[in-house]
């Protein structure tokens, strides 16, 4: 999870405006330039924001923003955008604003009820599919599924795979149910619940998380203020959560089956001692595009 915004600044959505000819319309260029100005600063990226939000409004992609350039914009429109870059400011995430976020080449419906998914957690689910053979009608769990991300991202790529997505939050699971009718991925098993309660008495061949990992006391939780609580932090070390999920995965694994864990940028040894801790072989951490251990796994050799 990477930290949010900084809070906004006292500049109003009118600077937008400012250097408009008086009862002229901005064109594209002219308004997407202005947004951009009003977003550094709240970002790591205010041309890409202002561009991903102008072309919502709009209804167009990024590339045609260019080709539009010169088009001028209604006063409606124009209001609408200098809303959202408002709310941008003030530290909502883009994806909440559009409705939607592009993971694994599937456009997903988020909505503050969920963390809004991010890059690294493609690494796990690359990594997951590495170990998971087309032809096999295997069983995999995604605990705390969230949006869906992971599970969907897996079901789209391994269609035999029996696929089960839980979650504890009865709102986050209707957005992922929603994502799955949407994509139209209908095989996946979608269950209420807290880490193993919604899945007692089961085993799969393999397990996959992207849990709450932020210690309760980390200032990044104020950056991130906008996304779920419960899906960012569960208890002041950041680790509680990996605790839960490793002590019970030996009785809900099949012999040699995998447990992959997303974590934090500096959490790898720690998640890697409770796995070994546990009696997990096969132990490795894996990097995300930006060289950072950001997911580990093992292997259970026996079930308990």
């Amino acid at each position: 999870m990477t930290a949010m915004d900084s809070a906004a600044s006292p500049l109003n959505v009118a600077q937008l405006m400012a250097g408009a000819p008086a009862g002229a319309p901005l064109t594209v260029a002219a308004s997407l330039q202005r947004a951009v100005q009003m977003l550094f600063g709240h970002g790591d990226s205010p041309r890409l924001d202002a561009e991903i939000l102008l072309g919502s409004v709009l209804g167009v992609s990024r590339s045609a923003l260019i080709v539009r350039g010169a088009d001028p914009i209604s006063a409606e429109t124009q209001r609408t955008y200098e809303q959202l870059i408002a709310r941008r400011m003030q530290g909502a995430p883009v994806a909440y604003l559009t409705g939607t976020r592009e993971f694994w080449s599937l456009e997903l419906d988020v909505t503050p009820d969920v963390l809004v998914p991010r890059p690294e957690t493609e690494v796990l689910v690359e990594l997951a599919l590495a170990l998971l053979p087309k032809d096999l009608p295997l069983s995999v769990v995604d605990l705390g599924t969230g949006s869906g991300a992971i599970a969907l991202a897996i079901a789209s790529e391994r269609p035999l795979v029996c696929m089960t997505g839980v979650d504890v939050s009865e709102r986050a699971l209707a957005v992922a149910m929603a994502n799955s009718r949407k994509l139209g991925l209908m095989l996946i098993r979608w269950r209420s619940g807290s880490w193993y309660q919604a899945v007692r008495g089961q085993r799969f061949d393999m397990i996959v998380a992207n849990p709450p990992y932020v210690a309760s006391n980390d200032p990044a939780l104020q950056c991130l203020a906008a996304e779920p609580a419960l899906a960012l932090s569960c208890g002041p070390t950041g680790l509680e959560a990996f605790g839960s999920i490793i002590d019970g995965a030996a009785k809900h694994l099949n012999p040699n089956g995998w447990l992959l864990l997303e974590h934090g940028n500096t959490q790898a040894a720690d998640v890697a001692r409770m796995l070994e801790r546990r009696g997990f072989g096969h132990i490795r951490s894996h990097a995300d595009y930006s060289g950072l251990a950001r997911v580990t796994l093992g292997t259970v050799q026996t079930s308990l």
